[in-house]
């Protein structure tokens, strides 16, 4: 009977995940250029967001570097692109494979000498700065001056990954849709389990024959290589990539604000959280234009966090389900009563 209701959770599950995303292939269909461009780049961070979601949220392992990872994988997918002509699906992959191995020597290096939480996180973010020093020199690829795209022609290529602002929207909408189904499977997989109980309490998932140091590895180098895609594919949406835009910590922000404001752990959390505070940061980046107030935006995002944290500490996702649940307990009950009256 407990196995029949979870299926039936489950399905109600993926059956709304499917609606949302289908609400929102329609939204692309119909917005301007303006909110499609916006709701591109809300799109690619919920997916860059879940992988940094994954590594906190899940494997309880804080990185407030992850530009780095996005960074590598937009110079991969760049460098092979524009100097050599590759496909850019070459440039992902290629990406993915090198941040997730940066992200899995980073851990070792880290949790074999036992640099854990807060010092891991700082040891994140001086590979970030590192790493965009270092690209800001290199003149290979383009030092402080970047690396450009061609101007897109108009029509569509899939095999190259070109093509109008509409067509980044529905790449950017798949990966989306990928990020919070991964998260979801993986939440509810043997992985899963086990890194939540290392997340919760490392020492006592070690003695019960989890083998921490491992998986620890594991989870920093999918999340590397996840936000490494997201990295490649945001490049190819700005047309052009720079050390400071592209591994700076403003992205570290981006990445992260997302889980945060929408509720680490969850698989819709990321989605939620993006469509919430990336829309403020730029009307009130426009804002502060306008009134010659800069840094308006960086306020604003600072406001987000601290109502956040304050009035919805675990964040709005779940704060909308247990209002969900809150209206639906009182239907249910009355549910059942009348099936009582009925027999």
């Amino acid at each position: 009977m407990q196995r029949t209701s979870d299926q039936a959770s489950d399905n109600k599950r993926w059956g709304a995940g499917a609606l949302v995303f289908a609400a929102l292939a329609v939204v692309g269909g119909m917005s301007n250029a303006y909110v499609i461009s916006l709701l591109t780049i809300v799109l690619l961070f919920t997916f860059m967001g879940q992988s940094w979601n994954l590594m906190l949220g899940i494997g309880g392992q804080l990185s407030i570097g992850h530009a780095l990872f996005v960074g590598i994988g937009a110079y991969a997918e760049a460098i092979l692109n524009i100097k050599y002509g590759v496909t850019p699906w070459i440039g992902l992959l290629l990406g993915a494979v090198i941040a997730g191995f940066v992200g899995a020597v980073l851990a070792w290096l880290s949790f074999r000498f036992e640099v854990r939480g807060i010092y891991f996180a700082l040891l994140t973010i001086a590979a970030a700065e590192f790493a965009r020093i270092m690209f800001g020199g290199w003149d290979y690829v383009g030092g402080m001056q970047g690396l450009f795209y061609q101007a897109p022609s108009g029509t569509m290529d899939l095999g190259m990954l070109r093509g109008d602002a509409r067509f980044y929207y529905f790449v950017a909408l798949a990966l989306a849709a990928i990020g919070v189904a991964g998260t979801e499977l993986i939440s509810r997989s043997y992985w899963g389990y086990v890194w939540r109980a290392m997340r919760d309490d490392d020492e006592a998932a070690r003695a019960l024959g989890v083998r921490t140091f491992r998986h620890k590895v594991l989870v920093v180098s999918i999340s590397a290589a996840t936000a490494a895609v997201g990295g490649g594919v945001l490049g190819l949406v700005q047309g052009a990539i720079f050390p400071d835009s592209i591994m700076g910590m403003a992205i570290s922000v981006d990445v992260l604000i997302g889980p945060v404001v929408g509720g680490l752990g969850t698989a819709f959390g990321p989605l939620v959280g993006s469509m919430a505070a990336i829309p403020l940061h730029h009307a009130m980046g426009a804002l502060g234009d306008s009134l010659g107030l800069p840094g308006l935006n960086s306020v604003a995002y600072g406001a987000v966090l601290i109502l956040v944290v304050w009035f919805l500490p675990d964040g709005i996702w779940p704060a909308i389900v247990r209002l969900y649940e809150a209206i639906q307990l009182p239907a249910r009950g009355r549910i059942s009563q009348l099936r009582k009256v009925e027999e």
